[in-house]
């Protein structure tokens, strides 16, 4: 026979006679989160297992991670496609590098003249000088150089420093020469946050800017990270590219 159980008392009985038990609202509740905590589990677990697999993958196979390193490392280098120019202009980091590459564009028939930016004595270099010792400075340097390779045609552009300050100086540089279009040559790992910053200095400028990186550049995107100078490039160029990006993300 079966027993009334009164409201409330959290039992219940089934067809067959058998009682069940029913916990609170708050006890359910308790049930229905625990249940959806635990359901969550086996998803994070698969996702971190799917990260784990593939970074053990790309660790296993030198080939899959040196593509990976390498595309890194392409990150940092523009090569704009290059046609005739008026003037090919040095930045100031392309150093001997940027020489020779200027140089070699001269001879293919990229342009003839080619441009420095100027580097007057600071302190120190004015205390050599005045001590008897023979003082050259970067643009003396290029120039002599430029000259040994043949390119006979040389201008020095107003001193600057650092990428921003080239930016800043080269749309004016280009208006008052009245160049259509020039070249310009920087180190590879710094060819990509150069090409941004001419990009959005430019704007509003007739002058067209292609953006070469030196071939002789120390730093190689294909094998940057067998030396430490490559690796502590990449990370300082990357920081500098990233933080340019969040800066002006549309540039």
């Amino acid at each position: 026979m079966n027993q009334a159980h009164p409201a409330g008392s959290g039992v219940s009985a089934t067809p067959g006679g058998q009682r069940l038990a029913h916990g609170s609202s708050d006890d359910q509740k308790m049930n229905v989160s625990r249940l959806a905590r635990m359901s969550r589990r086996p998803r994070l677990v698969s996702v971190l297992a799917a990260v784990l697999l593939a970074g053990a993958v790309i660790a296993g196979v030198p080939e899959t991670r040196h593509s990976i390193l390498r595309s890194a490392g392409w990150v940092l280098v523009a090569h704009d496609p290059l046609e005739p120019a008026d003037i090919i202009v040095i930045t100031l980091g392309a150093d001997r590098a940027g020489v020779l590459e200027a140089a070699d564009l001269v001879h293919v028939g990229i342009a003839q003249r080619v441009a420095v930016f100027a580097d007057p004595p600071n302190s120190a270099d004015r205390e050599f000088l005045r001590r008897g010792i023979p003082y050259e400075d970067a643009a003396a340097r290029s120039t002599r150089q430029l000259r040994v390779l043949g390119v006979t045609t040389i201008e020095q552009i107003p001193r600057v420093n650092g990428t921003e300050a080239e930016g800043q100086v080269l749309p004016r540089w280009c208006d008052q020469h009245q160049f259509r279009s020039v070249v310009v040559v920087s180190a590879g790992d710094h060819s990509r946050r150069l090409r941004r910053v001419l990009d959005r200095a430019m704007r509003g400028h007739p002058t067209k800017i292609m953006v070469r990186p030196a071939r002789h550049s120390t730093f190689d995107p294909d094998r940057w990270w067998e030396s430490r100078d490559g690796a502590r490039t990449m990370i300082i160029e990357l920081q500098k590219l990233l933080f340019d990006i969040v800066r002006h993300p549309l540039s």
